[in-house]
């Protein structure tokens, strides 16, 4: 720049300082938002000057104060609400400003969803997922194109530490996330990278790639989304990774689990390809019916007839059950599909599977499903 343009450019600096404190324009008050105390306490701050009310969405924080915690407006416009103290782990919050949904304009740490996205915090203290002092893998966003569904797509994907060296071939496991969310929430909230590299430096699981790919199809939830995503992943995600991964390519070495819709997306696609898989996991779903049906109802516990009839063949081999290493459920004893769950293992104890079950605590939420897969993750590739 010359020396004529940046003359006028720094007198207005040296007006600026020059002018006397109440003509200078106001600065608006710092604010720090989450803030995570040592108690395990979170502040959570908003600078909202004109707004008349401010409150939280924030689902997994359990034991909430009932309408969430209240925000009161300080003298600076800043809105501040502190609760807790809140168990270790991620969590996705959002601001409602005067009925508006907004992230936290102050926390560069967020979450994404289908349609949307949450800021996220994380409250340590939790061993399995906090970030260790132990070697770490490397998560990718990797955009494929889907020949089924005529576009490109995208999903993540984990690789353990030392892959980056080139040398020797992987198991692969495939890990689906649920209703509403994206291929980017078994890394943020799921915490999967950490969980993985954790459990590898102790020793306690294999060296593994995970794939987690996009389990919605369209912004919306429904009987066709389910088969369009089986088609793309057999299609598409499986090929795409053999392809350009190295991963081992047996039944053995192959392992799939999905929480909720990913659950069911899970069953879907393992008992229609059984030949495929050694290791199935299904976190806090079964088999339910996509049908039409009370707003904020569950879904039917038994199975759909329909589910069954087109499977059978694959259901009643004997010989592919012998490969079939683990068949392991877990869902929430306050979960609103437990009873879906349990009708699923029935009508699979039906067809002469043996699948494990573990019933925790707690409900449908990822406090839950991140103990799910720090729990069978182990039982992989054994």
């Amino acid at each position: 720049m010359s020396s004529s343009r940046l003359r006028p450019m720094l007198a207005l600096c040296f007006l600026a300082v020059a002018l006397p404190a109440q003509q200078r324009p106001a600065q608006p008050p710092p604010v720090i938002s989450p803030e995570v105390q040592a108690d395990h306490k979170i502040v959570f701050r908003i600078l909202a000057p004109k707004a008349e009310a401010v409150a939280l969405q924030a689902g997994d924080i359990l034991n909430q104060p009932k309408g969430g915690p209240q925000f009161v407006k300080g003298v600076n416009g800043v809105w501040e609400a502190t609760f807790g103290p809140v168990d270790p782990g991620a969590y996705r919050y959002r601001f409602t400003v005067d009925g508006v949904a907004v992230v936290d304009p102050r926390n560069a740490a967020i979450s994404e969803s289908n349609t949307n996205v949450w800021s996220l915090v994380y409250v340590p203290g939790a061993e399995f997922m906090d970030p260790g002092k132990v070697p770490h893998g490397a998560v990718a966003a990797v955009h494929y194109y889907s020949t089924a569904l005529g576009r490109y797509r995208r999903m993540h994907v984990y690789t353990p530490p030392g892959y980056e060296l080139g040398k020797g071939k992987f198991p692969v496991f495939y890990l689906l996330h649920g209703a509403g969310d994206c291929d980017e929430a078994w890394t943020s909230v799921g915490r999967a990278g950490f969980i993985l590299d954790n459990l590898i430096a102790a020793g306690k699981a294999r060296p593994m790639v995970v794939v987690m790919p996009a389990g919605h199809t369209s912004a919306g939830f429904g009987a066709s989304g389910m088969d369009e995503f089986g088609k793309d992943f057999v299609e598409d995600v499986m090929p795409y990774v053999e392809k350009n991964y190295r991963v081992r390519r047996g039944r053995g070495d192959r392992a799939i689990a999905g929480l909720s819709m990913g659950g069911m997306q899970t069953l879907n696609v393992a008992m229609a390809h059984l030949d495929k898989f050694a290791y199935v996991g299904v976190y806090s779903s079964g088999v339910f019916s996509m049908g039409p049906r009370r707003p904020g109802a569950a879904p039917a516990a038994a199975p759909p007839p329909d589910w069954e009839k087109p499977r059978l063949a694959m259901l009643d081999n004997a010989a592919l059950k012998k490969g079939l290493k683990l068949l392991w459920f877990a869902t929430g004893k306050d979960d609103f599909l437990l009873n879906t769950t349990k009708a699923t293992i029935e009508m699979l104890k039906k067809h002469g599977f043996a699948p494990e079950y573990e019933e925790s605590s707690g409900g449908h939420t990822w406090v839950n499903w991140r103990n799910y897969l720090n729990e069978f993750a182990p039982r992989l590739f054994r």
